[in-house]
């Protein structure tokens, strides 16, 4: 099973988060397992090749 990072944050009554590698993405959900649910589809979505232009964010080394 494949671990992924998510930045959370509760507003109101509702959950909100994006994926650490895609923040342009977010979603929401009525409680934490929702939103991780949601996360979740969010991610199967963007790495299944059917949306075009995805951006991400990625990690460059330099000297």
């Amino acid at each position: 099973m494949e671990k992924i990072k998510y930045i959370c944050w509760q507003d109101e009554n509702m959950w909100l988060g994006y994926l650490e590698e895609f923040p342009d993405y977010m979603t929401q959900g009525e409680t934490k397992k929702e939103l991780k649910d949601n996360l979740t589809d969010v991610y199967n979505e963007l790495n299944s090749g059917n949306i075009p232009c995805v951006r991400k964010v990625e990690e460059l080394e330099v000297a």
